[in-house]
């Protein structure tokens, strides 16, 4: 594991020498990865004093590595017509979502200064929702007619291949008007006699995706068939680019950032993910504010409820002590039920049809643990305060409590789905506002049926 503080130190003492063949070997050495960590702690001018001492390829390789924030600000700082030739170099669709993050003017300079085809073929994918196979895809792929012998497919291979750049994984055969026919392997191509046909071969029962597939259905394509591409088509079965595990990779991180900022109440519709880490502070406000002010509703809510037992609190104010414990517990194996959930609902494990069959699993579960912490509750309170009835109050209440949250934390995910709704958005605070109302009804309840009137009687 490389210390990235040492080599920018050592990069820096590079700088101030003013030896800069000394500086480009130093930069050479790394891996392009590496260098996007590097290149990410860096200060701006340091960023573009090294990357102006790349490589033309070498700049390209590093763009797909940085964040959008970087590559705007790079290419922005440089020669336009060294841009351009970098952008050029890149991926359709890595060209596409660097274009993608520019002012719509600026996007529109560089596109007009690209080749004409590679400039059609951005515009494209720029047409497309960024979140879909159309916007994700790559449309420079390798294609072949039925017709073609194995000998004349590796010499077609050769060529494309050198001259467009291509990522080879598989190999798409197509009618004259682009028709997606099968698909062959490079492995299948190179085990097969030089003299067979390619429609001998290719395999006809094609996975695909549709232009208009979003990111989280590509994602489970993959994961369930395990292919290392799939070709993406229009309504009519016509060939328009393919999509790399790589891009997965991208869109099962992303999928999984906006899982966990959704679970925290940070909302990824408003602001882009970038944004809201190390963007403008105000996008960051805009982000996180939504939710807590339903969580500051929320609370009121459970305030009032605690209101409403004035009378219990005033007659017995060691009852308040026992709240945090009730709401912490309560929130936390709430929490878990609803992760729980929200994960088997993403990845196929559970489905709507069974639940029922999870609510009472996941009641009889907390009813379980909230039987076992109640009855340490109850001991720890009797012992603590010498009052068993206090104790056993306040234990109930625990077991309660904690089966209730189970029950809203499995049963929430469920509903929003049925709704259409993202299961994601119901954990977090909403979840712990609404188990913090249940909760503390629940508590005060209790304590004012079976402490309260003991006492006043």
């Amino acid at each position: 594991m490389m210390n990235i503080s040492n080599i920018i130190e050592r990069i820096r003492e590079i700088m101030d020498d003013e030896t800069s063949t000394q500086l480009q070997e130093e930069l050479n050495s790394y891996h392009v990865a590496d260098l996007a960590d590097i290149f990410q702690e860096m200060k701006p001018e340091e960023r573009l004093q090294c990357f102006k001492l790349l490589d033309l390829e070498k700049q390209a390789d590093l763009m797909e590595y940085l964040s959008p924030q970087l590559q705007v600000e790079l290419l922005g700082d440089i020669d336009e017509e060294v841009a351009s030739k970098i952008i050029t170099k890149l991926p359709h669709d890595a060209a596409a979502d660097v274009l993608g993050e520019m002012e719509e003017d600026e996007s529109e300079t560089y596109l007009d200064t690209l080749p004409q085809k590679f400039s059609a073929e951005v515009r494209e994918l720029l047409t497309y929702n960024e979140d879909t196979a159309g916007g994700i895809m790559n449309p420079s792929v390798l294609t072949v007619n039925i017709g073609m012998t194995v000998q004349d497919v590796l010499n077609h291979i050769r060529i494309k291949a050198e001259q467009d750049n291509m990522e080879l994984y598989y190999v798409y055969v197509t009618d004259k008007q682009n028709h997606l026919l099968g698909v062959v392997s490079l492995r299948g191509l190179m085990t097969s006699p030089i003299n067979k046909k390619v429609d001998d071969i290719m395999i006809s029962d094609i996975v695909k995706l549709h232009v208009d597939d979003y990111q989280d259905y590509i994602a489970d394509v993959f994961m369930k068939y395990q292919y290392n591409a799939l070709p993406v088509v229009d309504l009519y079965n016509r060939l328009k680019g393919m999509i790399t595990w790589d891009d997965v990779q991208d869109i099962v991180e992303e999928e999984t950032t906006e899982t966990i900022y959704q679970s925290s109440g940070i909302s990824t519709e408003l602001v882009d993910e970038d944004e809201i880490i190390s963007g403008n502070i105000f996008n960051a406000v805009k982000a996180r504010t939504p939710w807590l002010f339903i969580t500051l509703i929320g609370e009121f809510i459970a305030v009032n409820v605690a209101n409403h037992f004035d009378s219990t609190l005033s007659a017995l104010p060691v009852v308040a002590i026992f709240m945090p414990l009730l709401a912490g517990l309560g929130g936390n194996i709430g929490t878990q039920s609803i992760t729980l959930m929200v994960r088997g609902l993403s990845t196929g494990q559970i489905t709507l049809s069974s639940a029922l069959h999870h609510i009472f699993r996941e009641m009889l579960i907390g009813l379980c643990i909230g039987i076992f912490f109640g009855c340490i509750t109850t001991l720890v309170t009797w012992g603590w305060q010498h009052n068993v009835e206090l104790g056993i109050v306040v234990g109930i209440a625990m077991a309660v409590n904690m089966t209730m949250a189970t029950i809203i934390g499995t049963f929430t995910p469920f509903a929003l789905k049925t709704a259409n709704i993202d299961p994601a958005v119901a954990s977090g605070p909403v979840i712990a506002t609404t188990i913090d109302v249940i909760g503390l009804a629940i508590y005060f309840t209790m304590v004012s049926t079976f402490l309260l009137n003991r006492i006043i009687g």
